[in-house]
């Protein structure tokens, strides 16, 4: 893909709207994630329970996200996601409420968390399929590489903001923040307008899918990816749960720099999205693939050792480009050689 074709997807009128509105939502959402962390870490002081947090999110995700590919392909897309990014609206405004009257609680906390588990379990696959009704097939793969973008470099903006509002206004602030961006993303959902004749066109790649399950679970290659990039989630990227423990406790620093370790872990997961978006096919991805492997490893090893925080800034920034890499370059193996 050239830099030109990277970009191509912003030439939709329907695309350049879901993408700004979905950037700006994503900043909120990454400035919960951190203040959540964080305040969990306060109310129980414990990094079993802080990790609980990331465990009650992602479960329903886990569980649902099949679920969530089928309903998407049965339901105006559109519609669907007004009404999922009005709870997640509501959810993050409860938080908000909540944190702000002092009647949080650990157990809302993960109430709460596995509530919007449960709508992302949904979302995820909804507004991804919603990818292709926007930018049309032609544009189709440079949306996904523009959305990948904009969810790595919202996590640059979103956490740095946490931190600063962490430190100065507390958790509350960042939920109610989050509340209000999920306004851009509706607003650009009411002011999309589809062609049926596109919407028509997703409609009959249904069986498609369907076809790409069997696929993806019956051949070995791709059910190697498929193992690889599960234990890579569950084994490696995890340790994200515990940061809020590893600033405070490990490195001595507040919730500013626990927002600045998140924040360089953004840029580093920003540079890979955008580097790969760039460079196109102009590489061989294996040996990228296994590289990243290696550099992912080897930050987390270096983290368990760092005690300083300007020293662990730099190990976040690699463990950021190895994780984005791995992603991107599995999920590209996927869909084009397996």
């Amino acid at each position: 893909m050239s830099s030109g074709q990277a970009f191509s997807a912003l030439r939709t009128r329907n695309f350049r709207i879901f993408i700004i509105g979905q950037f700006v939502s994503l900043c909120g959402t990454w400035m919960q994630t951190v203040a959540l962390g964080w305040l969990a870490l306060e109310l129980t002081n414990s990094a079993l329970q802080v990790g609980l947090v990331t465990f009650f999110s992602a479960l329903p995700v886990l569980l649902f996200t099949l679920w969530g590919g089928v309903v998407a392909g049965r339901v105006n897309k559109r519609r669907a996601l007004l009404v999922l990014q009005s709870l997640f609206l509501v959810e993050a405004l409860g938080l908000g409420l909540l944190t702000l009257l002092g009647h949080i609680t650990i157990e809302w906390v993960y109430g709460l968390a596995l509530f919007g588990g449960l709508i992302s379990a949904f979302e995820i696959p909804i507004r991804q399929a919603y990818l292709g009704e926007l930018a049309g097939r032609e544009h189709l793969m440079s949306a996904i590489a523009l959305n990948s973008s904009a969810f790595n470099v919202s996590r640059v903006f979103g956490p740095a903001l946490a931190g600063t509002l962490l430190a100065t206004a507390g958790a509350a602030a960042c939920f109610l923040v989050n509340a209000a961006s999920f306004l851009a993303v509706l607003i650009g959902l009411f002011k999309i307008r589809l062609d049926p004749a596109g919407m028509a066109a997703a409609v009959a790649r249904r069986a498609g899918i369907r076809d790409g399950m069997r696929h993806v679970f019956g051949a070995l290659w791709p059910r190697t990816l498929v193992l690889l990039t599960a234990t890579f989630t569950i084994f490696g990227i995890s340790f994200v749960a515990i940061l809020p423990v590893y600033a405070r406790d490990v490195l001595q620093t507040g919730a500013a720099g626990f927002g600045a370790l998140t924040s360089a872990f953004g840029v580093g997961a920003a540079a890979g999205a955008i580097g790969v978006a760039a460079l196109g096919h102009r590489f061989r991805r294996e040996p990228v693939l296994l590289a990243a492997g290696i550099g992912f490893a080897g930050s987390v090893v270096l983290l368990g050792v760092v005690r300083q925080f300007a020293l662990a800034m730099p190990v976040m920034l690699i463990a950021g480009l190895s994780a984005a890499l791995n992603a991107i370059l599995t999920n590209t193996m996927l869909q084009t050689e397996a």
